[in-house]
This record gives structure tokens, C-alpha cells and sequence, in this order.
């Protein structure tokens, strides 16, 4: 309970707050205040509490300025090798060997265990190749309905069939291939990973929209 009349602590500190000068006006109080220091029970100056509170946010900002360039550091290793699968998309000149090629390009720069991709309604010219074959209507109504690519564990879906070792598969992802936004897929990229954690519902989609975009752009050669 506050003495009507008695000055708080509050009001001191709206005192000193308000007058810039009085520390000017009596120096020798600064000398003499003595603070704990956050590091033990032992009493320090003013100014040598305000050294260790500039080095600790010091050390605070060199932690977030390091954080910011290994963030850095990660997108353009991302970005590079977003590029280079860009590149071996645009240098396949053969549309027979390009979803191959596009697979083994994914799997090398982006280091997934496992890829596959399978294509339909193409020309006739590709209709009775390997990639053009095995995918049930299912599979293809179960693209057309993805407006994003799908993230999270295998529940049996009938596309992780296409992979090399189905059986070691515990997490993947689901990429629709479309000629147009607003177009039914035509094809359906699988990447999967034993590691359960590898792709999950709670990773954002954005990157896997444009390895889709970047893919359905290269592969629409194939297309009637």
C-alpha cells in the first residue's frame, strides 16, 4: 500500500526519464551506484553492467546475423540446384527420354532415395512407352483432385507401386503435372523417403509447386 504523498520508485523513474541533465549535474552518483552482476551475486558499477548488457546483446545479434547467412547459404544451394534441374530439363532433346531423365536429375541434385513419374493422355508417338503406362483412373482422378502436392506418410497409395522398393517407402510426395492451372493432370511425380519425417504435412508445398510447374512445363513435349 502506497503513503498518499510518499514518491515511488515509479515516480523516480519518470523523474530521471524526464530530465536528461541530472546526471550531468551530478556525475559522481554514477560512480557510485552499484549494480548485481547477472553472473553471480557480486556488485558492479553502472557502466560495467552496461558493458556486459551491450556484450550480451552483441553476441544476440551476431547469433541472428549468423542464423540469417546459413539461411542464405541454404537457399542458394536450393536455388543452384533448382537451376541445374531446369538445365537438364531444357537440354533433353529426345521428349522419349526426358521423364527418365527428369527423374535421375531429381533424385541426384535433391538427394531422394526414390522417383518416379507416370504420364497419360500423351501423343501416340509416347501412348506405349514405360512412363505412359500403369497408372489406373483412380491414380488419374486422385491427381486432377490435388490442387497442391500432397506431403505426409504413405498410406498405401497405389503410386508408391511404381517405386523401385515400395516396401521401404514411409514418407512422400505427391506432385500433380498439369499443362494449365485449371487443366486435369496429366501425370503424377512421386518422390519418397524411408525417413518418416522427410516429408510431412506440416512442410510447406511452395518449392514442390515449382519443381511440378518446372517438370509439367517440359513434359507437356510429350502431349498431343
Amino acid at each position: 500500500m502506497t503513503i498518499q504523498g510518499a514518491i515511488t520508485e515509479g515516480d523516480i523513474a519518470n523523474y530521471l526519464a524526464n530530465t536528461p541533465g541530472f546526471f550531468e549535474r551530478h556525475a559522481e552518483l554514477l560512480a557510485s551506484i552499484q549494480l548485481t552482476s547477472p553472473h553471480g551475486q557480486r556488485a558492479v558499477s553502472l557502466q560495467e553492467r552496461q558493458m556486459e548488457m551491450l556484450r550480451e546483446k552483441i553476441k544476440g545479434l551476431e547469433q541472428k546475423i549468423m542464423e540469417m547467412i546459413r539461411h542464405g547459404q541454404e537457399n542458394v544451394a536450393i536455388a543452384d540446384r533448382l537451376h541445374r534441374f531446369t538445365r537438364a530439363i531444357l537440354l533433353s532433346h529426345d521428349p522419349a527420354t526426358l521423364p527418365e531423365a527428369m527423374v535421375a536429375t531429381l533424385r541426384h541434385e535433391f538427394l531422394v532415395p526414390q522417383a518416379a513419374v507416370k504420364l497419360w493422355n500423351l501423343a501416340p508417338a509416347h501412348a506405349e512407352l514405360p512412363f505412359a503406362r500403369g497408372a489406373s483412373d483412380d491414380v488419374r482422378s486422385f491427381a486432377s483432385s490435388l490442387t497442391l502436392p500432397y506431403c505426409g506418410l504413405n498410406s498405401g497409395f497405389e503410386a508408391v507401386n511404381w517405386l523401385p522398393d515400395p516396401g521401404s517407402v514411409l514418407s512422400l510426395a505427391l506432385v500433380p503435372l498439369r499443362a494449365g492451372r485449371d487443366e486435369d493432370a496429366f501425370g503424377l511425380l512421386v518422390l519418397a523417403s524411408p525417413d518418416p519425417a522427410r516429408y510431412s504435412a506440416e512442410m510447406g508445398t511452395e518449392f514442390l509447386m515449382r519443381i511440378g510447374e518446372i517438370a509439367s512445363a517440359g513434359l507437356a513435349r510429350l502431349l498431343p
